[in-house]
């Protein structure tokens, strides 16, 4: 028996894999922005289920739900982040505004989640960290970018990750989903569009319409496997056209790096190792557990910098 923190748990994926854990016996906490959406799970599955409202862009409210859902179940097995949805437009037709708003809830909502967990799975010396991608986090189509945008910062954020808590027993895995039959698009932001991109805008909207979606229902075994895993990958496709995808997108970046290999190389110059005396005191500095003075009220983090070659680490409110 598994315990799930689960966002964006009242449609689509997020609701599918709930039901999927509470079907075989797992329990899980289940947050929502309106927890009237997610009341049906109490009422079908009863103590299993614990019903969080939550707004992934509030940080209190998610520390506040994640710490509940521990001490409410004891523990937390997988923290599933699925919360997030789209912005449609060309690069141009963008606001920044509406960049900003898409980044706060798919990228630092998910940020968010993970921060407040990973103390407690730490401390419990295991979890798995899932954070739900997108077959667009591999690459990317016009009228999608900030989508993909965000997709892609999702991607580094869990494949550095996943190298900085593996030595803590927490696993990490990047869920990437091709295009299923939800109710995703219900929720997308679209941008004023601007009569330049006209005639690509309908290319790009047919070509997606034409596109075939899956059964997000049949998802719900592969994600009780990547769970049950004792290994489990760092990504995990959904459907037939992620490999397919990742595999051309590859291929074309190989192509391109390796046909300017000599002007890449060139731009080396000639290598040195100079030595970095300001690394070195890092080091060291973490070997004796750093501590960084916090004043009243700010959060502080540490900085490093060089002055004139010169090593010193300092302090910046944020």
């Amino acid at each position: 028996m598994k315990t799930w923190f689960i966002t964006g748990a009242s449609r689509g994926f997020g609701r599918i894999w709930a039901e999927a854990a509470l079907s075989r016996g797992d329990k899980v906490a289940a947050t929502a922005r309106k927890v009237e959406d997610i009341g049906d799970l109490k009422q079908r599955f009863g103590e299993a289920v614990l019903a969080l409202p939550l707004d992934v862009n509030d940080t209190e409210q998610v520390k506040q739900a994640v710490a509940q859902a521990h001490v409410h179940f004891g523990r937390l097995d997988i923290v599933l982040n699925n919360a997030g949805y789209s912005l449609v437009g060309m690069i141009e037709e963008g606001t920044e505004a509406d960049v900003r708003a898409l980044f706060e809830t798919n990228y630092f909502g998910m940020l968010r989640v993970i921060q407040a967990a990973l103390p407690l799975l730490r401390k419990q010396g295991s979890g798995h960290i899932v954070g739900v991608s997108s077959g667009l986090g591999i690459t990317a189509i016009p009228l999608m970018g900030f989508y993909c945008a965000t997709k892609w910062a999702v991607e580094a954020l869990h494949e550095s990750l996943a190298q900085e808590v593996k030595a803590f027993g927490i696993k990490v895995t990047l869920v990437e989903p091709g295009a299923y039959a939800t109710e995703f698009a219900k929720a997308a932001k679209i941008s004023d569009g601007m009569k330049t991109y006209e005639g690509l805008r309908k290319q790009v909207l047919a070509y997606i319409a034409d596109v075939e979606r899956g059964d997000p229902e049949a998802t719900r075994e592969a994600i009780l496997k990547l769970v049950d895993a004792e290994n489990p990958p760092l990504r995990l496709g959904l459907g037939t056209s992620i490999l397919p995808r990742a595999r051309a997108a590859y291929a074309e970046r190989l192509k391109t790096w390796e046909a300017w290999e000599n002007v890449s190389n060139a731009a080396m110059g000639e290598p040195t190792k100079p030595g970095m005396a300001w690394l070195e005191e890092l080091v060291q500095a973490d070997t004796k557990t750093l501590r960084v003075a916090k004043s009243p009220g700010k959060k502080r983090s540490a900085l490093i910098g060089r002055d004139n070659g010169a090593s010193s680490i300092r302090t910046s409110n944020r």
